[in-house]
């Protein structure tokens, strides 16, 4: 059974999944953008403070399957980064950080419950960045009706390359 809950206070128990899946070599590169083999490799450490931060701009949902951490999602209101400057605009990330996890239909849920809770704010437009090379995820959110809107090209470097990124819109 998968659940979704708001996460409102930073805990120990969280960070230290979330800084498992910061440090994981399969997810590191899906996540952020890096410029380089070494700055993807570079360890990361997200602190409490860090964690806490985060949530005086963003939302954040954690993602269980039977009472286990598996993932998380979240959404900005009209960040900076936005490809597309246009007001009430959610900027949403995902990721599954249990590999076991993945390929199980729990993305495309989270995303439909994610797009809810949006909705339910009364934001009427969902954009978000996903990487080229991420072939999975760029599936799943055009079979949720995204487009794309446009490429920022040399945006990350992965395996050896810089690959553009792609960005896709929804408007709901």
């Amino acid at each position: 059974m998968i659940q979704f809950v708001q996460l409102t206070e930073p805990n120990l128990n969280v960070l230290k999944t979330l800084n498992q899946w910061e440090n994981d070599p399969a997810l590191m590169g899906l996540t952020h953008p890096v410029q380089s083999e070494a700055e993807l490799r570079k360890p990361k450490n997200v602190s409490i403070n860090d964690l806490a931060n985060r949530l005086t701009y963003e939302t954040i949902y954690l993602i269980y399957t039977d009472d286990q951490l598996i993932g998380e999602m979240n959404y900005i209101i009209d960040p900076s980064h936005l490809y597309k400057k246009e007001p009430k605009t959610a900027w949403i990330g995902i990721v599954i950080g249990e590999h076991k996890e993945q390929s199980k239909g729990i993305g495309y849920a989270a995303m439909n419950y994610l797009e809810k809770q949006i909705k339910t704010n009364n934001i009427k437009r969902i954009e978000l960045g996903v990487f080229a090379f991420n072939k999975r995820a760029h599936r799943l959110y055009q079979k949720l009706g995204y487009r794309e809107i446009g490429r920022i090209e040399d945006f990350t470097w992965w395996q050896g390359k810089m690959w553009p990124d792609i960005r896709m819109e929804k408007y709901l």
